[in-house]
């Protein structure tokens, strides 16, 4: 029977550990280029088995929000290489999360104030965080998206493809498509963001074809085993609708199946909220839902996420309907999260105020229980 502090293998990663950190907004990348603080900051995180980095943006069209990090200019990829050469000192593995936020932006952060694309020129009922001219930041709506034209799609696979290669070259040892929370490749696979009706719109195929494109660049590119999906089935998340979502995210694990990823990471339930949140007129089966993977010829880890604290993740990891497990907001204020999971210790409790933006405080001031 495994526990959560025993090693395991994903695609061709070799993790110490089953905790896994989770991906975390901070908005401490001015001009989207990690900080030396940003290097400090995972590096106190590098005993989890997996370090899973921010959402980072492909390119300039990608950015949603102030202050993130990119993957897609000289000064980001050696901000980011100082990350993975303080993480790997520490004997920890990282991976960057690949974002392109699509409609979730505003006009403020996209190249030469343009509309953020979209599948469908659908606004979401959602909200970006901008920075004024004084620093200080706010939750304001995002803007009317524009429809992405057919012959844009090949671009952005392409930029996809660019972000993987110069991932590996800044030194990670992975990377995860972020096509979770109402993200550009959620939007394509969701009902209610997907309104076309070219060959990317109407059908369950049709609606994940975006995805598998994308797949088939970042595999193609640095290999399968080096490469994570992360998906959310029924999340509400950034106004994510689809009524049918068990025989969508059924296909799409169907067909994951046949890649040899690394993993998959699967939001149950609302992210950051209620785990049995459905969408439908039923609860989403997740066990059905990994089947779908394992049936289709996956071996890739089997990675959960949401409201996990140290007992269910044990009873997760024990049972077998987890290979790993990870960890949000808890790893915000618990550097040393697994210490503290292994000793069954108290957490501190996390500064929300310090969330979003700031600099060293309620970001790498916590302390250990050393």
């Amino acid at each position: 029977m495994s526990t959560l502090f025993d090693p395991v293998t994903a695609g061709d990663l070799k993790l110490a550990n089953r905790i896994v950190m989770a991906p975390l907004t901070r908005n401490r990348s001015p001009n989207a280029v990690p900080l030396p603080i940003t290097a400090t900051y995972y590096a106190q995180r590098a005993s989890a088995g997996l370090l899973i980095t921010e959402a980072t943006a492909i390119t300039h069209q990608g950015q949603g929000y102030a202050d993130v990090p990119g993957l897609y200019a000289p000064e980001q990829l050696e901000g980011w290489r100082r990350v993975t050469d303080a993480v790997h000192a520490k004997g920890g593995k990282i991976v960057v999360q690949m974002w392109h936020v699509g409609r979730i932006s505003h006009n403020s952060l996209q190249p030469g104030n343009q509309a953020p694309v979209a599948p469908s020129a659908v606004q979401a009922n959602s909200k970006t965080f901008l920075i004024d001219a004084e620093g200080k930041g706010s939750f304001v709506a995002t803007s009317v998206p524009r429809a992405l034209e057919l012959d844009e799609l090949p671009g952005i696979v392409a930029d996809y493809r660019r972000a993987a290669r110069a991932a590996i070259e800044a030194g990670f040892d992975g990377v995860e498509l972020h096509a979770a929370n109402g993200y550009l490749i959620d939007q394509f696979l969701r009902s209610g963001s997907n309104k076309r009706t070219d060959a990317y719109g109407g059908s369950i195929e049709n609606r994940a074809r975006l995805l598998f494109e994308v797949m088939d660049a970042l595999t193609d590119e640095i290999g399968a085993g080096r490469v994570g999906i992360r998906l959310s089935p029924v999340t509400p998340a950034n106004d994510a609708s689809d009524d049918q979502p068990q025989p969508l995210f059924d296909y799409v694990a169907g067909k994951l199946g046949g890649y040899g990823l690394a993993y998959v990471h699967v939001i149950e339930g609302a992210t950051g909220g209620p785990r049995d949140y459905k969408q439908g007129e039923r609860p989403f089966d997740y066990a059905a839902f990994k089947q779908a993977y394992r049936d289709a010829g996956g071996k890739g880890a089997w990675m959960v996420n949401n409201g996990y604290d140290g007992k269910l993740a044990e009873e997760a990891v024990a049972s077998g309907d987890a290979d790993l497990v990870a960890f949000g907001k808890a790893y915000i204020a618990n550097p040393d999260l697994v210490e503290r999971l292994r000793q069954k210790a108290g957490l501190n409790e996390a500064d929300k105020s310090t969330f979003y933006g700031g600099g060293e405080r309620g970001y790498t001031d916590y302390p250990t229980l050393a």
